[in-house]
């Protein structure tokens, strides 16, 4: 027995979900189809209850066709890749939408669609749930011959992309002046006085703009991985966009970078021993205390590798500091229209190494 239901799109067009049930021989099987006509609906429900009445239709049917949350679900128990925090708890809220509940091989380019549709964050947000959830597709069928048909997926990013749906992520080109990181590097330095064991922000913030290190990495830089007679250091982990794991990598430290290292104490194994997330929780308080706008602390980043091209600096010597493997992603820092050294003599960095 089949039902077909009428929902509204959020582009004010209408859907007709049909529903097919079946009952036979004690075991129960339904699947579901959208369409943009009822007529369509309706005859796809006549031909499947017409061929699930085939004897041996519906065991093959239930064969190995879980539903998309257990896919997912496998996806994350078996990667042997550790996943980042950020995919993992995009896929936790893709498990909160109806099209999980949907068996793998009754998705097609339409539901996905209508799935990043309901989604109400930016473009950029939402091509990043198309993207993890393409993951999921590329391998279900051959890894686990779940039918997740990877070409609706590829379909559905195509056209996605093209009503602007999804995009890609904006580059940032926000950079702190002078007079912002003196505010913050103030306020953190006056807290730490009052409070002598709270995260010492101010060497965090140096350390992350000369080093140009992500805060991830900064927190995971060991005391047995600083060689500072070859003035470099051991990056664990290094973000990349293949491998989440064993990608360490030796990087250039400069100088201004290695005073901040030179100025922590030796108390844990790791130089900077504080979570990611106490460091965020910090800077961006600290930004909406002080009226500073739109300022990331992965911004630091970006100022600290403009700031080695503005000194002059080519883009094989800039990738030895900043850990760039491919040098193109480095040519939207060389278009730059300030030359030399604004951090020279910058009373900021005394601050920090001199200030507990």
């Amino acid at each position: 027995m089949g039902t077909i239901t009428a929902r509204k799109r959020k582009d004010g067009s209408v859907g007709y979900r049909a529903r097919v049930r079946v009952m036979r021989d004690g075991m129960t099987y339904h699947e579901t189809e959208t369409f943009d006509r009822r007529p369509a609906a309706a005859a796809w429900m006549k031909k499947r209850e017409r061929e699930l009445s085939r004897p041996g239709a519906i065991p093959a049917a239930k064969f190995d066709d879980p539903t998309l949350a257990k896919a997912i679900d496998r996806y994350i128990e078996e990667s042997v890749k550790e996943i980042g925090r950020t995919k993992a708890q995009v896929l936790r809220a893709i498990k909160k939408h109806p099209i999980v509940e949907m068996p793998c091989s009754t998705i097609k380019s339409k539901d996905i669609i209508e799935f990043l549709q309901s989604l109400t964050s930016q473009p950029q947000t939402v091509g990043n749930y198309a993207s993890h959830l393409a993951a999921v597709f590329a391998i279900a069928r051959p890894m686990w011959d779940y039918r997740l048909d990877e070409r609706e997926m590829k379909d559905a990013i195509t056209v996605a992309r093209r009503l602007g749906i999804i995009s890609r992520s904006l580059q940032r080109d926000r950079r702190p002046t002078l007079d912002e990181l003196d505010k913050l590097l103030a306020h953190f330095i006056e807290r730490r006085k009052k409070a002598p064991q709270a995260l010492p922000m101010h060497k965090v913030i140096v350390f992350a703009l000369f080093s140009t290190r992500r805060q991830e990495e900064i927190t995971r830089i060991a005391w047995k991985d600083f060689q500072k007679e070859h003035k470099r250091v051991l990056v664990r982990d290094m973000k990349h966009p293949g491998e989440k794991l064993g990608n360490d990598t030796w990087v250039d430290l400069p100088s201004e970078a290695i005073q901040i290292i030179e100025s922590m104490r030796k108390s844990k194994p790791e130089i900077f021993p504080y979570s990611t997330d106490a460091i965020t929780a910090n800077f961006t308080r600290a930004c909406k205390l002080l009226d500073i706008e739109n300022l990331h602390f992965h911004d630091l980043r970006h100022e600290g590798i403009s700031r080695l091209f503005e000194m002059g600096w080519n883009i094989p010597h800039v990738a030895a500091v900043s850990g760039h493997r491919s040098w193109v992603s480095l040519k939207r820092y060389t278009h730059i229209r300030e030359t030399g050294d604004k951090y020279a003599g910058w009373g900021g960095l005394r601050l920090a190494v001199s200030t507990k």
